[in-house]
């Protein structure tokens, strides 16, 4: 069984949008971190992490790839606070009772909080993707509209099932 890390915004939920929208509207110096800091860590995430933020029909997709038996799947989210993690954490925790759900702080790369090689990940930032790989593991990119960036791409999440074979190895 092969280790499978779905990233959430962008994958799970579509909040980027959302939450950019809300960045600019509120004023906020975009081209000072700080203020950028502020405002991650007052923001209501609430408002953007519910059902209505569904991507791709995504909740009912990883039921699909639990059911498979095919990943040991774990969700893997980098957050900007601490309220956002426990949005997140609640969020999933309602839907999802057995996956792992980590939480990585924004300045920190994913791949020095979980070993990624030989493991999958699932994101919509090729940044991610491609240290992913840098360091031994499988990157797949999360696009709407498909768009690989240089990578196997897909925009449903029950397309693993289609990608991998029963043993989790990459299909041709």
């Amino acid at each position: 069984m092969r280790r499978l890390y779905i990233d959430f915004d962008g994958v799970v939920m579509d909040t980027i949008p959302s939450l950019y929208s809300a960045l600019e509207k509120s004023g906020v110096d975009t081209s000072n971190q700080r203020e950028i800091g502020i405002f991650f860590s007052t923001f209501d995430f609430r408002t953007i992490i519910n059902d209505d933020f569904i991507l791709n029909d995504s909740i009912n997709c990883i039921n699909k790839l639990i059911e498979s038996n095919r990943f040991e799947i774990s969700f893997l989210t980098h957050v900007n606070s601490l309220d956002e993690g426990c949005v997140k954490v609640n969020y999933l925790r309602s839907k999802f009772k057995c996956i792992t759900i980590i939480m990585v702080p924004k300045e920190i790369s994913k791949t020095k909080v979980v070993h990624s090689e030989d493991a999958i990940l699932v994101d919509d930032y090729s940044g991610n993707l491609t240290e992913w790989e840098d360091n031994g593991g499988i990157a797949i990119r999360f696009s709407k509209d498909l768009e690989s960036h240089g990578f196997k791409v897909l925009n449903k999440l029950d397309e693993l099932l289609n990608m991998f074979d029963e043993e989790g190895n990459l299909k041709c």
